[in-house]
């Protein structure tokens, strides 16, 4: 071992089962799903319309307007 040390200093979790671990983890045990059909664009011309999308993740709680426009969302979540 290289006698780093690696420090947990929280957990989380960001998906489309839930936001926060206590959530996340109720839906899974209670067997819900996040795929549903894709609300964000249309996918119409894509072989599948189906999708894992997160839709409750408010980023204004954690970045500004600005910000968060001159992100991906992708980046938002993590």
């Amino acid at each position: 071992m290289s006698g780093r040390k690696v420090v947990i200093t929280g957990l989380g979790v960001v998906s489309p089962v839930g936001i926060g671990i206590d959530e996340a983890w109720s839906n899974i045990v209670a067997g819900k799903t996040g795929i549903t059909r894709i609300t964000r664009f249309d996918p119409a011309g894509f072989a599948s319309q189906i999708a894992g999308e997160v839709n409750a993740f408010d980023v204004s709680r954690y970045l500004s307007a600005k910000e968060a426009r001159r992100m991906d969302v992708f980046i938002h979540y993590g």
